[in-house]
């Protein structure tokens, strides 16, 4: 992947445009090394992540690292369950994990390698303008329109009091692709404790900790954008 870049927690808004494109890693090209982990003192009680997951069929058509469409780079699951989120996060947190629908199984390794036990999950159902359910979505048995946020427990830490009132589905529309819903951000802090740390964030968020490729106030993330979403 492209190397990563750490920010720390901003009061402030990441600017309206970037001048900088995050530079592309071609399917071809060799993995760079990625800067380490963030860390604060007592380590990070929340964890939200994105992976950039890597699916078997790697064509043009479909492959997000592929130089025709180059939205992002991909990494393995075995890369993804090897990052060591186990030394920068406190004894007791919590993980919200972005996987595909197709790579549950993956997904709940690398939530164990990370040092976390699976407890629950969020589903993002995503809609259209009416309301009703956006079907452009892809899949080879089924058209999906969902995908999930599996979330761990590492030690012992229930969610805060709101969490316990909060259903586990989000409705909203698509974005970009790969984008996730900003609401989620929202339920995350009401529901668990900080100090936060997002992995493989593309825009900087005040008051946590970013890291990936693209978090960097001055880089854009690649792939279309929609300055509307910003």
């Amino acid at each position: 992947m492209t190397a990563a870049v750490d920010v720390e927690p901003s009061d402030e808004n990441p600017p309206a445009t970037r001048a900088r494109r995050a530079e592309p890693l071609r399917v071809d090209a060799a993995p760079l090394e990625s800067a380490a982990l963030p860390r604060t003192a007592g380590g990070f009680s929340c964890v939200y992540a994105d992976p950039p997951w890597r699916f078997t069929n790697r064509t043009g058509k479909v492959a997000p690292e592929h130089r025709r469409l180059d939205r992002y780079d991909t990494m393995s699951a075995a890369d993804i369950a090897s990052l060591p989120v186990s030394d920068v996060v406190s004894a007791n947190a919590h993980l919200y994990l972005w996987v595909p629908n197709a790579l549950l199984p993956e997904g709940l390794a690398v939530m164990q390698g990370w040092g976390f036990r699976y407890v629950s999950n969020l589903v993002w159902a995503k809609r259209r303008k009416d309301g009703g359910p956006d079907g452009r979505g892809v899949g080879f048995y089924f058209r999906n329109v969902t995908e999930l946020i599996l979330f761990g427990v590492r030690g012992s830490m229930r969610t805060l009091d709101p969490g316990r009132r909060q259903v586990n589905m989000i409705e909203t529309r698509k974005r970009e692709h790969s984008r996730k819903p900003e609401e989620a951000y929202d339920l995350i802090e009401a529901c668990s404790p900080g100090p936060y740390l997002e992995m493989f964030a593309r825009y900087a968020r005040p008051g946590w900790s970013s890291w990936g490729a693209e978090s960097a106030e001055e880089v854009a993330p690649r792939g279309r954008q929609y300055p509307a979403y910003r």
